[in-house]
Protein backbone atom coordinates (compact mmCIF):
# COMPACT_ATOMS: atom_id res chain seq x y z
CA UNK A 1 0.00 0.00 0.00
CA UNK A 2 1.03 3.57 -0.67
CA UNK A 3 -0.16 6.26 1.73
CA UNK A 4 0.07 9.91 0.68
CA UNK A 5 -0.12 12.39 3.54
CA UNK A 6 -2.26 15.19 2.11
CA UNK A 7 -1.96 16.88 5.51
CA UNK A 8 -0.28 16.11 8.82
CA UNK A 9 -1.56 18.92 11.06
CA UNK A 10 -4.30 19.40 13.63
CA UNK A 11 -7.88 20.05 12.47
CA UNK A 12 -7.23 23.81 12.41
CA UNK A 13 -3.95 23.34 10.57
CA UNK A 14 -0.53 24.68 11.46
CA UNK A 15 -0.13 27.60 11.77
CA UNK A 16 -3.50 28.25 13.33
CA UNK A 17 -5.23 31.29 11.83
CA UNK A 18 -4.37 34.50 13.71
CA UNK A 19 -2.39 32.66 16.40
CA UNK A 20 0.62 34.68 17.67
CA UNK A 21 2.49 31.78 19.37
CA UNK A 22 6.13 31.01 18.51
CA UNK A 23 5.35 27.66 16.88
CA UNK A 24 2.73 29.19 14.57
CA UNK A 25 5.06 32.07 13.75
CA UNK A 26 7.71 29.63 12.49
CA UNK A 27 5.33 27.18 10.77
CA UNK A 28 5.72 28.67 7.32
CA UNK A 29 6.73 27.27 3.96
CA UNK A 30 7.64 23.60 4.16
CA UNK A 31 6.95 23.64 7.90
CA UNK A 32 3.26 24.50 7.46
CA UNK A 33 0.80 21.62 7.86
CA UNK A 34 -2.75 21.22 6.60
CA UNK A 35 -5.30 19.22 8.57
CA UNK A 36 -4.41 15.54 8.50
CA UNK A 37 -5.84 13.53 5.60
CA UNK A 38 -4.66 10.27 3.97
CA UNK A 39 -4.91 9.03 0.40
CA UNK A 40 -4.55 5.24 0.28
CA UNK A 41 -3.45 3.75 -3.06
CA UNK A 42 -5.24 6.58 -4.85
CA UNK A 43 -8.63 4.96 -4.16
CA UNK A 44 -9.44 5.56 -0.47
CA UNK A 45 -9.47 9.01 1.14
CA UNK A 46 -9.59 9.31 4.93
CA UNK A 47 -10.69 12.72 6.21
CA UNK A 48 -10.89 15.90 4.19
CA UNK A 49 -8.26 18.58 4.42
CA UNK A 50 -9.22 22.07 3.14
CA UNK A 51 -8.63 22.09 -0.61
CA UNK A 52 -8.05 18.32 -0.97
CA UNK A 53 -7.69 18.44 -4.75
CA UNK A 54 -4.95 21.06 -4.48
CA UNK A 55 -3.30 19.13 -1.65
CA UNK A 56 -3.26 16.01 -3.81
CA UNK A 57 -1.89 17.95 -6.78
CA UNK A 58 0.95 19.37 -4.66
CA UNK A 59 1.85 15.78 -3.76
CA UNK A 60 1.76 14.70 -7.39
CA UNK A 61 -1.47 12.78 -6.91
CA UNK A 62 -5.01 12.95 -8.24
CA UNK A 63 -8.36 12.34 -6.54
CA UNK A 64 -10.00 11.08 -9.74
CA UNK A 65 -9.55 7.46 -8.69
CA UNK A 66 -11.05 7.85 -5.20
CA UNK A 67 -13.92 5.42 -4.70
CA UNK A 68 -14.50 5.82 -0.97
CA UNK A 69 -14.19 8.72 1.51
CA UNK A 70 -14.19 7.96 5.24
CA UNK A 71 -14.53 10.35 8.16
CA UNK A 72 -12.76 9.80 11.48
CA UNK A 73 -13.42 13.00 13.45
CA UNK A 74 -16.38 13.18 15.87
CA UNK A 75 -19.72 14.32 14.54
CA UNK A 76 -19.06 17.83 15.85
CA UNK A 77 -15.57 17.92 14.39
CA UNK A 78 -14.12 20.53 12.01
CA UNK A 79 -16.21 21.79 9.12
CA UNK A 80 -15.61 19.84 5.93
CA UNK A 81 -15.23 20.76 2.29
CA UNK A 82 -16.96 18.36 -0.10
CA UNK A 83 -15.23 18.59 -3.48
CA UNK A 84 -17.33 17.92 -6.55
CA UNK A 85 -16.80 14.50 -8.09
CA UNK A 86 -15.88 12.69 -4.87
CA UNK A 87 -18.13 10.05 -3.31
CA UNK A 88 -20.21 11.14 -0.34
CA UNK A 89 -18.13 10.80 2.85
CA UNK A 90 -19.30 8.13 5.28
CA UNK A 91 -18.39 6.88 8.74
CA UNK A 92 -18.15 3.15 9.40
CA UNK A 93 -19.88 2.15 12.66
CA UNK A 94 -17.55 0.86 15.38
CA UNK A 95 -16.59 -2.77 14.93
CA UNK A 96 -18.02 -3.10 11.44
CA UNK A 97 -16.02 -3.93 8.32
CA UNK A 98 -16.18 -2.49 4.84
CA UNK A 99 -14.85 -4.32 1.78
CA UNK A 100 -13.83 -2.08 -1.13
CA UNK A 101 -13.80 -3.02 -4.80
CA UNK A 102 -10.10 -2.06 -4.81
CA UNK A 103 -9.32 -5.03 -2.56
CA UNK A 104 -8.91 -3.01 0.64
CA UNK A 105 -10.70 -4.00 3.81
CA UNK A 106 -11.60 -1.38 6.40
CA UNK A 107 -12.60 -2.03 10.01
CA UNK A 108 -13.78 0.73 12.33
CA UNK A 109 -11.89 0.66 15.64
CA UNK A 110 -13.67 1.94 18.78
CA UNK A 111 -11.88 4.72 20.66
CA UNK A 112 -11.72 6.10 24.19
CA UNK A 113 -12.75 9.52 22.84
CA UNK A 114 -15.29 10.72 20.27
CA UNK A 115 -14.48 9.76 16.70
CA UNK A 116 -13.62 6.63 14.72
CA UNK A 117 -10.32 4.87 14.14
CA UNK A 118 -9.68 2.75 11.06
CA UNK A 119 -7.76 -0.46 10.53
CA UNK A 120 -7.01 -0.87 6.83
CA UNK A 121 -5.83 -4.06 5.18
CA UNK A 122 -4.38 -3.85 1.70
CA UNK A 123 -4.67 -6.32 -1.18
CA UNK A 124 -1.11 -7.46 -0.39
CA UNK A 125 -1.93 -8.30 3.23
CA UNK A 126 -0.26 -5.29 4.84
CA UNK A 127 -2.10 -3.49 7.64
CA UNK A 128 -2.21 0.04 8.98
CA UNK A 129 -4.00 1.76 11.83
CA UNK A 130 -5.15 5.38 11.70
CA UNK A 131 -6.48 7.21 14.79
CA UNK A 132 -8.06 10.69 14.89
CA UNK A 133 -6.62 13.45 17.11
CA UNK A 134 -6.77 13.06 20.88
CA UNK A 135 -7.86 9.42 20.77
CA UNK A 136 -6.57 5.98 21.69
CA UNK A 137 -7.82 2.63 20.42
CA UNK A 138 -10.19 0.89 22.83
CA UNK A 139 -11.32 -2.19 20.92
CA UNK A 140 -8.21 -4.15 19.98
CA UNK A 141 -7.43 -7.68 21.09
CA UNK A 142 -5.20 -8.07 24.15
CA UNK A 143 -2.67 -9.96 22.02
CA UNK A 144 -2.83 -8.09 18.75
CA UNK A 145 -0.73 -8.74 15.66
CA UNK A 146 1.68 -5.86 14.99
CA UNK A 147 0.62 -3.36 12.34
CA UNK A 148 2.98 -2.43 9.54
CA UNK A 149 2.16 1.28 9.90
CA UNK A 150 0.45 3.30 12.63
CA UNK A 151 -0.54 6.95 12.25
CA UNK A 152 -1.76 8.72 15.40
CA UNK A 153 -1.53 11.75 17.63
CA UNK A 154 1.80 10.79 19.22
CA UNK A 155 2.44 14.24 20.72
CA UNK A 156 -1.03 14.73 22.19
CA UNK A 157 -1.64 11.10 23.24
CA UNK A 158 1.70 9.32 23.78
CA UNK A 159 -0.17 6.92 26.07
CA UNK A 160 -2.16 5.75 23.02
CA UNK A 161 1.12 4.54 21.53
CA UNK A 162 1.99 2.96 24.87
CA UNK A 163 -1.28 1.01 24.89
CA UNK A 164 -0.60 -0.31 21.39
CA UNK A 165 2.88 -1.40 22.45
CA UNK A 166 1.45 -3.06 25.54
CA UNK A 167 -0.81 -5.40 23.55
CA UNK A 168 1.69 -6.05 20.76
CA UNK A 169 -0.11 -3.98 18.10
CA UNK A 170 3.08 -1.91 17.74
CA UNK A 171 6.22 -4.00 17.51
CA UNK A 172 9.89 -3.43 16.65
CA UNK A 173 9.15 -3.36 12.90
CA UNK A 174 6.06 -1.10 13.08
CA UNK A 175 6.53 2.29 11.42
CA UNK A 176 4.99 4.91 13.74
CA UNK A 177 4.20 8.28 12.16
CA UNK A 178 2.95 11.28 14.14
CA UNK A 179 0.04 13.20 12.62
CA UNK A 180 -2.46 15.82 13.87
CA UNK A 181 0.50 18.04 14.80
CA UNK A 182 -0.68 21.23 16.49
CA UNK A 183 0.96 24.40 17.76
CA UNK A 184 1.92 22.72 21.04
CA UNK A 185 4.67 20.82 19.22
CA UNK A 186 8.21 22.18 19.22
CA UNK A 187 9.53 23.22 15.80
CA UNK A 188 12.19 21.58 13.66
CA UNK A 189 14.90 19.44 15.18
CA UNK A 190 13.33 19.42 18.65
CA UNK A 191 10.19 17.71 17.30
CA UNK A 192 12.32 15.07 15.57
CA UNK A 193 14.29 14.49 18.77
CA UNK A 194 11.20 14.12 20.96
CA UNK A 195 9.50 11.75 18.51
CA UNK A 196 12.65 9.66 18.07
CA UNK A 197 12.79 9.20 21.85
CA UNK A 198 9.28 7.70 21.59
CA UNK A 199 10.16 5.51 18.61
CA UNK A 200 8.20 7.63 16.13
CA UNK A 201 8.78 10.17 13.37
CA UNK A 202 7.00 12.95 11.50
CA UNK A 203 6.81 13.66 7.78
CA UNK A 204 5.95 16.74 5.74
CA UNK A 205 2.67 17.24 3.93
CA UNK A 206 2.72 15.54 0.54
CA UNK A 207 4.98 12.66 1.59
CA UNK A 208 4.11 9.23 0.21
CA UNK A 209 4.78 6.28 2.50
CA UNK A 210 5.15 2.73 1.23
CA UNK A 211 3.70 0.46 3.90
CA UNK A 212 6.22 -2.17 4.89
CA UNK A 213 9.28 -0.25 3.74
CA UNK A 214 12.00 -0.13 6.37
CA UNK A 215 12.43 3.31 7.90
CA UNK A 216 15.57 4.29 9.75
CA UNK A 217 14.20 5.59 13.05
CA UNK A 218 16.72 5.99 15.88
CA UNK A 219 16.44 3.31 18.51
CA UNK A 220 14.92 4.40 21.79
CA UNK A 221 17.99 4.96 23.99
CA UNK A 222 18.39 2.37 26.72
CA UNK A 223 20.06 4.70 29.24
CA UNK A 224 19.46 8.44 29.44
CA UNK A 225 20.58 11.06 31.97
CA UNK A 226 18.60 14.31 32.13
CA UNK A 227 20.36 17.19 33.89
CA UNK A 228 19.02 20.62 34.76
CA UNK A 229 18.64 23.28 37.39
CA UNK A 230 15.71 23.98 39.69
CA UNK A 231 12.36 24.24 37.85
CA UNK A 232 14.16 23.84 34.52
CA UNK A 233 11.70 21.20 33.29
CA UNK A 234 14.10 18.28 33.67
CA UNK A 235 11.56 15.97 35.35
CA UNK A 236 8.91 16.72 32.73
CA UNK A 237 11.47 16.00 30.00
CA UNK A 238 12.36 12.68 31.60
CA UNK A 239 8.70 11.70 31.95
CA UNK A 240 8.04 12.68 28.32
CA UNK A 241 10.71 10.26 27.13
CA UNK A 242 8.84 7.31 28.65
CA UNK A 243 5.28 8.50 28.02
CA UNK A 244 4.77 6.04 25.13
CA UNK A 245 5.67 2.96 27.17
CA UNK A 246 2.78 0.90 28.60
CA UNK A 247 4.42 0.20 31.97
CA UNK A 248 6.98 2.32 33.78
CA UNK A 249 8.49 2.01 37.25
CA UNK A 250 8.86 5.49 38.74
CA UNK A 251 11.57 5.39 41.40
CA UNK A 252 11.25 8.34 43.77
CA UNK A 253 14.41 8.76 45.82
CA UNK A 254 12.87 11.59 47.86
CA UNK A 255 10.97 9.51 50.39
CA UNK A 256 8.76 11.47 52.77
CA UNK A 257 9.45 14.50 54.92
CA UNK A 258 7.07 14.22 57.84
CA UNK A 259 4.49 17.00 57.98
CA UNK A 260 6.13 19.24 55.40
CA UNK A 261 3.05 20.39 53.45
CA UNK A 262 5.06 22.20 50.78
CA UNK A 263 7.07 19.07 50.01
CA UNK A 264 3.92 16.95 49.97
CA UNK A 265 2.41 19.34 47.42
CA UNK A 266 5.49 18.92 45.20
CA UNK A 267 5.25 15.14 45.37
CA UNK A 268 1.52 15.23 44.61
CA UNK A 269 2.06 17.45 41.57
CA UNK A 270 4.64 15.02 40.20
CA UNK A 271 2.37 12.03 40.82
CA UNK A 272 -0.65 13.58 39.13
CA UNK A 273 1.41 14.40 36.05
CA UNK A 274 2.37 10.77 35.47
CA UNK A 275 0.21 8.29 33.51
CA UNK A 276 -2.07 6.21 35.70
CA UNK A 277 -0.46 2.99 34.48
CA UNK A 278 2.93 3.87 36.00
CA UNK A 279 3.92 2.24 39.29
CA UNK A 280 5.76 4.27 41.93
CA UNK A 281 8.24 3.05 44.54
CA UNK A 282 10.04 5.24 47.07
CA UNK A 283 13.54 3.89 47.61
CA UNK A 284 17.22 4.72 47.30
CA UNK A 285 18.17 1.05 46.86
CA UNK A 286 18.67 1.32 43.11
CA UNK A 287 21.16 -1.48 42.46
CA UNK A 288 18.69 -4.41 42.79
CA UNK A 289 16.17 -2.60 40.58
CA UNK A 290 18.77 -2.00 37.89
CA UNK A 291 19.82 -5.66 38.09
CA UNK A 292 16.28 -6.93 37.38
CA UNK A 293 16.46 -8.19 33.77
CA UNK A 294 12.71 -8.43 33.30
CA UNK A 295 11.59 -5.12 34.74
CA UNK A 296 9.77 -2.43 32.73
CA UNK A 297 11.42 0.89 31.85
CA UNK A 298 12.54 2.76 34.96
CA UNK A 299 12.58 6.49 35.71
CA UNK A 300 14.83 7.58 38.59
CA UNK A 301 14.06 11.00 40.07
CA UNK A 302 16.55 12.03 41.23
CA UNK A 303 20.25 11.26 41.70
CA UNK A 304 20.83 14.33 43.88
CA UNK A 305 18.43 12.97 46.50
CA UNK A 306 19.99 9.51 46.16
CA UNK A 307 23.37 11.10 46.90
CA UNK A 308 21.94 12.93 49.91
CA UNK A 309 20.74 9.59 51.32
CA UNK A 310 24.09 7.94 50.57
CA UNK A 311 26.01 10.75 52.30
CA UNK A 312 23.67 10.50 55.29
CA UNK A 313 24.41 6.78 55.53
CA UNK A 314 28.20 7.29 55.75
CA UNK A 315 28.00 10.47 57.91
CA UNK A 316 29.71 12.38 55.12
CA UNK A 317 28.61 15.76 56.44
CA UNK A 318 31.00 15.57 59.40
CA UNK A 319 34.57 16.55 58.48
CA UNK A 320 36.19 13.99 60.76
CA UNK A 321 33.93 11.15 59.64
CA UNK A 322 34.54 12.11 56.03
CA UNK A 323 38.30 11.97 56.50
CA UNK A 324 38.27 8.70 58.45
CA UNK A 325 36.38 6.40 56.11
CA UNK A 326 33.35 8.38 54.94
CA UNK A 327 34.96 9.35 51.64
CA UNK A 328 35.90 5.75 50.83
CA UNK A 329 32.49 4.44 51.85
CA UNK A 330 30.69 6.92 49.60
CA UNK A 331 33.02 6.18 46.68
CA UNK A 332 32.16 2.49 47.07
CA UNK A 333 28.41 3.22 46.98
CA UNK A 334 28.78 5.40 43.88
CA UNK A 335 30.92 2.75 42.15
CA UNK A 336 28.25 0.10 42.84
CA UNK A 337 25.54 2.30 41.36
CA UNK A 338 27.58 3.15 38.27
CA UNK A 339 28.44 -0.52 37.73
CA UNK A 340 24.75 -1.41 37.98
CA UNK A 341 23.92 1.20 35.34
CA UNK A 342 26.65 -0.21 33.09
CA UNK A 343 25.32 -3.76 33.28
CA UNK A 344 21.56 -3.12 33.36
CA UNK A 345 19.41 -4.44 30.52
CA UNK A 346 16.46 -2.20 31.45
CA UNK A 347 15.51 1.04 29.77
CA UNK A 348 16.50 3.71 32.29
CA UNK A 349 15.94 7.46 32.41
CA UNK A 350 17.54 9.24 35.36
CA UNK A 351 17.18 12.84 36.51
CA UNK A 352 19.83 14.85 38.32
CA UNK A 353 20.60 18.44 39.26
CA UNK A 354 23.39 20.22 37.45
CA UNK A 355 25.46 21.95 40.12
CA UNK A 356 28.28 24.43 40.48
CA UNK A 357 28.50 26.90 37.60
CA UNK A 358 30.87 29.03 39.66
CA UNK A 359 28.81 29.25 42.86
CA UNK A 360 30.88 28.18 45.91
CA UNK A 361 28.86 27.01 48.94
CA UNK A 362 29.71 28.72 52.21
CA UNK A 363 30.22 25.51 54.22
CA UNK A 364 32.59 22.59 53.80
CA UNK A 365 29.60 20.19 53.82
CA UNK A 366 27.93 22.18 51.03
CA UNK A 367 31.12 22.18 48.98
CA UNK A 368 31.49 18.44 49.57
CA UNK A 369 27.97 17.75 48.30
CA UNK A 370 28.52 19.95 45.25
CA UNK A 371 31.76 18.16 44.38
CA UNK A 372 30.36 14.67 44.91
CA UNK A 373 27.23 15.36 42.87
CA UNK A 374 29.37 16.66 40.02
CA UNK A 375 31.45 13.47 40.15
CA UNK A 376 28.34 11.29 40.34
CA UNK A 377 26.76 13.04 37.34
CA UNK A 378 29.93 12.58 35.29
CA UNK A 379 30.29 8.90 36.18
CA UNK A 380 26.59 8.17 35.55
CA UNK A 381 26.65 10.07 32.24
CA UNK A 382 29.63 8.00 31.07
CA UNK A 383 27.37 4.92 31.12
CA UNK A 384 24.47 6.53 29.20
CA UNK A 385 23.82 6.59 25.47
CA UNK A 386 21.92 9.89 25.77
CA UNK A 387 22.68 12.85 28.03
CA UNK A 388 20.50 15.98 28.01
CA UNK A 389 20.77 19.37 29.70
CA UNK A 390 17.45 21.16 30.25
CA UNK A 391 17.51 24.95 30.44
CA UNK A 392 14.33 27.04 30.65
CA UNK A 393 12.24 24.09 29.54
CA UNK A 394 14.41 23.45 26.48
CA UNK A 395 16.43 20.23 26.24
CA UNK A 396 19.91 20.40 24.76
CA UNK A 397 21.40 17.02 23.72
CA UNK A 398 24.92 16.65 25.07
CA UNK A 399 25.32 13.09 23.82
CA UNK A 400 23.26 10.95 21.49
Amino acid sequence: MEITLLGTGAPAGLPRPSCPCATCATAIGEHARAATALLVDGTLLIDLTPGPAFAAARAGQSLHGVRQVLLSHPQNGPSLEYPAGLPTPVRVPDGQELALISGHRVRAVPLDAPGTGYEIGGPDGQRLLYLPPGAAAAGLAETAVPYDLVLLDVVGRPDALGRLRGIGAVGPTTDVVAVHLDHDVPPGAELRRQLAALGARAERDGTTLVVGDFQQVPDVPRRTLVLGGARSGKSAEAERRLAAFPDVLYVATSGTRGDDLEWAARVTAHRERRPASWRTVETCDLVPLLADPDGPPMLIDCLALWLTDAMDAVDAWDDESWTHGGSRALAKRVAELVSAVRHTTRTVVAVSNEVGSGVVPATSAGRRFRDELGRLNAAFAAECEHVLLVIAGTAWPLRG
